[in-house]
């Protein structure tokens, strides 16, 4: 799972592996680790229609609905996205890169677009 920050936008991005976890446990979480702290992320599945989130003792949560890992299992969904106050939050799925990156893309979806770079 990665995270991306951009000002008053949270975006999170899940790879296959993620996904069948969350179906599992409900429960998904990184951690950066700064040294003398930590950053926990973490995404929870939740009995709710929208996407939240919290802020907590050094820990992003964002709470999605149940009913998003369902929709991941559709090829044609990428994600979801919503509104908690000010803050636009989205989670999507983790789609190989199109240029050549270094890091491992493995566990990534395809990417739909790769059909259509010739």
């Amino acid at each position: 799972m990665k995270i991306r920050i951009k000002g008053n936008s949270l975006r999170y991005r899940l790879t296959k592996t993620d996904v069948a976890k969350l179906a599992e446990e409900g429960y998904v979480q990184e951690t950066v680790d700064f040294g003398s702290q930590q950053l926990v992320y973490a995404l929870r599945l939740v009995d709710d229609e929208h996407l939240s989130a919290t802020y907590k003792e050094n820990a992003i949560t964002l709470y999605a609905p149940k009913v998003m890992v369902a929709g991941f299992a559709d090829e044609n969904k990428i994600g979801y996205e919503g509104n908690h106050g000010n803050l636009h939050l989205l989670v999507e799925k983790d789609f190989t890169c199109l240029d050549e990156v270094a890091e491992d893309q493995s566990d990534n979806y395809p990417n739909p677009l790769a059909a259509k770079k010739i």
